[in-house]
This record gives C-alpha cells, structure tokens and sequence, in this order.
C-alpha cells in the first residue's frame, strides 16, 4: 500500500470492517501506520467505499446514489469553525453516515428561537406517499412549525450557518422547522427521503428533488428521554442543548440504514430545530 491504489484484498477488508460498525479511525489506520498522510488515506477510502456501494447498487437493481453534503471527513478534525463558532465533532459513523456535533447553538439562540416558535405551533403531520399530502399521523406526536425564510436576523444567521457547516448551496433546503415535544410524545421510526415509488411522490419531488440530508439540532435537554435513535443501526444520540445530529442519505433506499427515530419524551419536555436538505434549489 505504497501509492494511491488500495489492493482488492484491502478493499474486501474495508467494506467487512465498515459493514461492522467500524469507526472512520479503524479503517485508515493501517494505512496511516503504511506511512500514508491522513488526507490521502481518507480520501482512498471514501473512494473505495464509493465504488463499492455503486456496483452493489448496480449489481441488485438499487437506485444509484446522487450528490449529498459531505461536510466531516473521515477521521477529520475535533473542530470547525462556522460563524465565529468553534463547532465540535464528537463523533461519527461511516454506514449509515451519522456525524453528532457539539455548540451548534448557543443557549440564547435556542431560547431565542423556541420563543419565536411558540405562538405558531400545530400538530406535527407527516407525508402521505399515497395521497401527497401532509396529514396528522399516530407515528408523530409533536407539534411544530416551519419559521419563514429569514423571517428574523437570528433566523438568517443560523440558516447560513447551517448552510456553510453542510457545505451546500443555502436554497438546497427546506425552511428551519421546530418542533416541540411534551411528556410521552415521540416520532416513531422512519425514513426523511421521499419514497419515488409512492403515488404521491411526484408532489414532493417537484420542490427540488429527493431529500438528501438531515441536521436535527436540540434547542433544549429533555430532564429524560427524547433521544434520537438509528434502530438498524444500534446507535442512540443524546438530546443536549445546542448538540445536532447530522445525517446524509445517497439514495432512497433502506440500504442507507438510515431508519431513525424520536424516542419518547418521559419526563420534561424536547425542543428541535430540523433542516431537510435537497438535490436542487428548493421552491
């Protein structure tokens, strides 16, 4: 492993690693201790995990994956800085591509903008894949609302931070949503892309595509429960003040293991702040 190729033997062992849950630091590290720099390394085997998830897909009849915000490297920095902020990363996993992040939001910017959310709340409603509307469902017990394109400067301020933190294009995305959850309310596992298959599909795609990423942000710490959770992928995620989980998904497709959930508030109560972002211009 002394050039930029990686053998197919190593390939095979990059893909049996990751597909166990492996961290982004255990599949560069032979490579880092062969003298290779971490920049290279990282970027081999992104590409060789690339390759393999297209000819998997093309080999099984999947959907080929498309561009999303790939923001965090593999065994990239602790520590970004967007807006002024010092953004830390506090972890991440390769498949499905989860990446939880650390002072996101300040305390005053999350009470700033569950203030600016609360008078506008209403039941939270999902979309029907059949009908291509958004309905009230039993999946989804919160309430929320979407905050209107800078609506506000704090609004504008954290839309282009959210957008230059995901590296993509800030009309790529659907407006800032909040959402709030008392005591016993909880999202139940599901996908956030739009199934291109459903009957109502054509509804949700026409407003820039398929979505492609996920930023869940927490604007408050539940006193317990409330956290988010990737049930294929045995992962769990902490509700904390000014934390957010970062997601990305390639295709509409289960093999993303992107399932995820909002466990149950159990007692206090949860407020998020959630951006979807899309193929293209969102409108």
């Amino acid at each position: 492993m002394n050039n930029d190729v990686l053998s197919d033997e190593f390939c095979q062992w990059l893909v049996a690693t990751a597909q166990s849950g492996a961290g982004p630091e255990q599949l560069i590290a032979p490579l880092l201790q062969a003298g290779w720099s971490q920049q290279r390394a990282s970027a081999a085997v992104d590409a060789a995990l690339r390759r393999y998830v297209d000819e998997h897909a093309r080999r099984n009849g999947l959907p080929l994956p498309v561009a999303v915000p790939s923001p965090f490297a593999l065994n990239g920095p602790s520590q970004v800085q967007v807006d002024g902020r010092a953004i830390n990363v506090l972890g991440s996993s390769l498949h499905p591509r989860v990446v939880l992040l650390g002072n996101v939001l300040s305390a005053e910017e999350c009470a700033e903008l569950i203030d600016t959310a609360r008078g506008r709340l209403k039941r939270s409603a999902t979309f029907n894949a059949v009908t291509g509307e958004n309905e009230a469902h039993q999946s989804r017990t919160s309430d929320g609302t979407y905050l209107p394109t800078a609506c506000t400067s704090l609004v504008a301020r954290i839309e282009q931070r959210i957008a230059d933190l995901a590296g993509w294009p800030l009309d790529h995305a659907e407006p800032l949503q909040v959402l709030h959850y008392g005591p016993g309310a909880e999202y139940k596992p599901h996908y956030d892309y739009f199934d291109p298959d459903g009957p109502g599909a054509d509804a949700a795609l026409r407003h820039g595509g398929q979505r492609v990423a996920t930023l869940v942000t927490y604007l408050n710490t539940p006193l317990r429960g409330g956290a988010t959770t990737f049930p294929d992928a045995g992962l769990e995620f902490a509700a904390v003040q000014g934390n957010a989980v970062f997601f990305s998904y390639d295709r509409a497709h289960p093999s993303t293991k992107t399932l995820h959930a909002g466990a149950p508030v159990i007692e206090g109560e949860k407020w998020v702040l959630t951006r979807w972002f899309r193929e293209r211009r969102f409108g």
